[in-house]
Formats: structure tokens, sequence, C-alpha cells
């Protein structure tokens, strides 16, 4: 019976794709990249937005749009999701970092892709609700706690890519520092008021670091430990 009403969410997860798959061609422009890899659609084909969503918001899992998941945050619109994964390009065996887990969506996808995701989530009901829903969907390479994400996870460090969900005002410098050469990490950057933008930052196999704008974005601000807003 599970199997079967997991099979009835298919179709709604098939059109999600497609339409990720059309913004992609229509944003091409910006971002550079007119097509995602298969290996990303497949995971978002698969993973199961409406069990990683409240209850009440079931019913648009896998609408193209942000959601609420309450205590004043969002989960992403789903081509969101897949365009920052994409710029990581994370590949079977990677150790990521994510900051911001949210409901879990974002590192369920991750962990489709990667050997082992490590995910930090400041607001504590939010990081444990999603902790229990992704081992509950059976990802057992998702290790997760709650914490400060400014600081990273640096007992994990050097990881080959970086995610952060929420908007700082500035890149934050231990994320940077916990990077390995070679590696990318993909964050929104600005206030809310000045508009914010998607950035890549890769660590050039000699330390260097460089940057580029991929889009123009509107995420939640990154929360620091003091409370503040970052």
């Amino acid at each position: 019976m599970e199997a079967q009403a997991q099979d009835a969410w298919e179709p709604q997860r098939r059109r999600m794709v497609e339409e990720i798959a059309a913004l992609a061609r229509e944003t091409r422009a910006a971002t550079g990249r007119a097509t995602l890899s298969e290996r990303l659609l497949a995971a978002m084909a698969k993973v199961p937005r409406h069990e990683l969503v409240p209850a009440d918001q079931k019913s648009a899992a896998y609408a193209n749009r942000p959601l609420p998941i309450g205590l004043g945050q969002t989960i992403s619109q789903p081509f969101i999701v897949a365009l920052m994964t994409e710029f990581m390009e994370v590949k079977p065996g990677d150790r990521v970092l994510e900051i911001g887990t949210g409901s879990g969506y974002q590192a369920a996808v991750l962990a489709e892709l990667a050997g082992t995701v490590y995910t930090v989530e400041i607001v504590e009901p939010l990081a444990r609700e999603a902790a229990r829903r992704l081992a509950a969907l059976g990802y057992r390479n998702v290790v997760a706690k709650v914490g400060d994400g400014y600081q990273g996870w640096p007992e994990h460090a050097p990881f080959d890519s970086i995610m952060v969900t929420a908007a700082p005002r500035e890149v934050p410098q231990p994320l940077i520092e916990q990077l390995k050469p070679g590696g990318r990490l993909v964050v929104p950057v600005g206030g809310q008021a000045a508009g914010q933008e998607l950035l890549l930052i890769q660590k050039q196999p000699d330390g260097t670091v460089t940057r580029r704008t991929i889009l123009a974005v509107r995420f939640v601000p990154l929360i620091e430990k003091s409370g503040k807003q970052q």
C-alpha cells in the first residue's frame, strides 16, 4: 500500500522535472547552462518531496515555488534546488556540506548524488524534524546536527562542495576555509532589501578563490548563533 501511495505522486514529480528542464533552457543566458545533468534530474524525479514538507503543504509539494515550512523559514522552489545542486557538480563518493537543513529536502537530493552529506540547521525544531524524516525515508548517508551554519562543520572538513540555503550578507570565511582545493561553494549573498545574488565560489588547486554570479535570487537571511541575521 505504501509503494502504491508513493507511486501516486510520480506524475507530479515528472511534471516538476519537466518544468525544471524548461526553466534551465529559459535562464541559460544568465546561468550559462541550458541543460542539467541526467544524474541530477533522476535524483529530483526520485526524492519524495511530499514527505519532506509540512502536512498542510503536501498538495503543493511539487509546485515549482517556495513553500513555508514553519518558524519563518521556507523550502526553495525545485528549480533553484536543482540549479544550486547542478553548480556543485557532486560526484559519487563526495563529502558535501549543506548549511540550512530546513525540511531536509535539499539534503535528500544531495544524498542521492554524494557519498556523505553533512547538514547543519540552527533552528532546533526544524533540525530534529528533518533528521526524523530523512531517517524514516532511509537516507543513511546524511549526518545532521543543530548548530551555527556560519561556522560550517570543521570536524568533517575539508568538503568537496558546500551549499548554503539561506543568505548571508557576505560569504562566510569559515566555509571557504573548509572547502577542498578544487571545491565549489554555492551560496546566495546579500540583504533582502538590496537584492541577492546566487554565487559560485571555486577554490583553485593552488588555493586561490574565484567567484561568479549565477542568478538574482531571494532567500531568507542566514541566522548566526547570536540570533542576528546575516
